[in-house]
């Protein structure tokens, strides 16, 4: 998995339609101003949206990948958030210029005969270019769509309209949580489950497949697991093996701002381990994996790490940077 975290498209685009879809949620249709093609992407994908010089913010892209002319998000205003939802939602409008970057997926659908999608509210959008893959392909599939309301659920008559026989609504307020035990109770070999939508959500679900076969169940999290950055914090050293430069990460420090510190460019974003932008190739030493990105397999191969927060198991890291 090893990426250069220092290489990724990143274009000034115009935001061309922004329309309500459902209560709290916006969709933004970018353009390239001179019209050209947009960088490709697949399904899972999400893009930054550079907001301000303080605000970047993480969305996954919704459209159709064939549509190379633009792309779209889908935006829920956080009241509670840190002003990125606010800002889309207040203070862009149409005409204005957005600089994207990315496209990034650590999300990708994998080939699989039968799928199972659950999605709780905005996490329908990574879920959408899915199912019109899956659709495409021929394979068996089945939605369950979670939401507070059937007013706060994005897509849901398109859905509903175009696949009545495999997509099931269950807004909160008439029929209570995904009966999780119901939809996951019984393993099913070659079915590949995918999730996205609020933390606890995704929790019951990793915890309800862990007895499923290994690589079943696929997650995407904008915000970190409950406990990833436990663990110590120890010094230990990185190697920076381009330039043979050895740099020491404090205890209360990140790999990250150390190296920002020492000169070396590293594009970042999230800076708590959800959204893939600061990925570093790890050529020695062992990695302390805490970020929500990676799976368990990937974790363990080692050859990889979220600079932001993960630390090291061993006294030296030799990065690829």
């Amino acid at each position: 998995m090893t990426t250069d975290a220092r290489i990724e498209p990143e274009l000034d685009l115009v935001l061309e339609k922004k329309e309500t879809l459902a209560d709290g949620v916006v969709q933004l249709t970018l353009r390239d101003p001179a019209g050209g093609d947009l960088p490709a992407w697949e399904p899972g994908a999400h893009v930054d949206l550079v907001l301000t010089g303080e605000l970047t913010r993480q969305y996954s892209l919704c459209g159709d990948p064939a549509e190379r002319s633009v792309l779209q998000v889908a935006v829920l205003r956080e009241p509670a958030g840190r002003g990125g939802s606010a800002h889309v939602h207040d203070v862009l409008a149409e005409g204005d210029t957005v600089r994207v970057r990315g496209p990034r997926n650590h999300f990708a659908l994998v080939e699989a005969p039968r799928y199972l999608f659950l999605a709780g509210g905005i996490g329908i959008t990574p879920i959408l270019p899915m199912i019109a893959a899956a659709e495409a392909a021929g394979a068996e599939w089945r939605l369950v769509y979670g939401g507070r309301t059937r007013a706060s659920m994005a897509f849901r008559d398109r859905l509903e309209q175009r696949y009545p026989d495999r997509v099931e609504v269950r807004p909160q307020d008439e029929t209570g949580l995904l009966d999780l035990a119901a939809l996951l109770g019984e393993p099913a070999a070659g079915t590949a489950v995918y999730c996205c939508g609020p933390e606890p959500l995704l929790a019951a679900v990793e915890e309800r497949c862990a007895v499923w076969p290994a690589g079943s169940l696929h997650l995407e999290r904008f915000a970190p697991k409950a406990g990833a950055d436990d663990g110590p914090r120890e010094a230990f050293e990185v190697e920076l093996a381009q330039t043979g430069t050895i740099l020491t990460v404090p205890a209360e420090r990140s790999i990250l701002d150390v190296v920002e510190e020492a000169g070396v460019g590293i594009l970042s974003s999230c800076r708590e381990g959800t959204c893939g932008t600061c990925e570093t190739g790890v050529l020695e030493g062992v990695p302390d994996h805490r970020d929500s990105v990676l799976t368990a397999d990937e974790q363990a191969q080692n050859d990889a790490m979220m600079i932001c927060v993960s630390r090291s198991c061993s006294a030296r890291l030799v990065l690829d940077l």
